[in-house]
């Protein structure tokens, strides 16, 4: 994986920031409608999958603001829940398995480390059904849940999980 790509992964909370900090304020400004904006998660979520809440929602923002004040508490699990009153949400979670660019293992190159699923908060919530490197578990990456950090894709040492189509 190129050193600009890991670059932007590893600045994603700073990204969250702007674009969450500036939709909000366009949003309350301009009076956007929110179809608007379930409408650009929608074509976000069949290109890139469920991106949306980690990278662009200003809710996203507050939760992971929350999620780093206790990361390894309930605070994680309650990430997974907040998400049930979204629309958006629920529809970019459902193009997660269809989207264009998906997250992919090349298992002849991966090393069966584990620090892919130690950054996945899905594999860390549910070890027994998740894995993106065990090949008879589930990868969290088509999961409904996953909202494409790519904190995964950053850690893996010899580039063996990428973010393409």
């Amino acid at each position: 994986m190129n050193k600009f790509f890991k670059f932007i992964i590893n600045k994603r909370f700073i990204l969250l920031s702007i674009f969450g900090t500036t939709l909000y304020l366009l949003i309350s400004y301009f009076q956007i409608s929110l179809w608007y904006i379930l409408g650009a998660g929608i074509v976000s979520g069949l290109i890139f999958g469920k991106v949306f809440c980690r990278w662009i929602c200003p809710v996203g923002l507050v939760m992971e603001i929350l999620m780093s004040l206790n990361p390894n508490g309930k605070v994680k699990q309650m990430y997974q829940y907040h998400k049930l009153g979204c629309p958006i949400a629920w529809v970019s979670g459902l193009l997660n398995r269809y989207s264009l660019f998906r997250i992919k293992i090349n298992t002849t190159n991966c090393l069966n480390c584990g620090l892919c699923d130690k950054q996945c908060y899905i594999s860390t919530l549910e070890p027994a059904k998740f894995s993106l490197y065990k090949i008879d578990l589930a990868n969290p990456g088509d999961s409904y849940t996953c909202s494409k950090c790519l904190k995964c894709v950053e850690v893996c040492p010899n580039g063996s999980l990428t973010f393409k189509t």
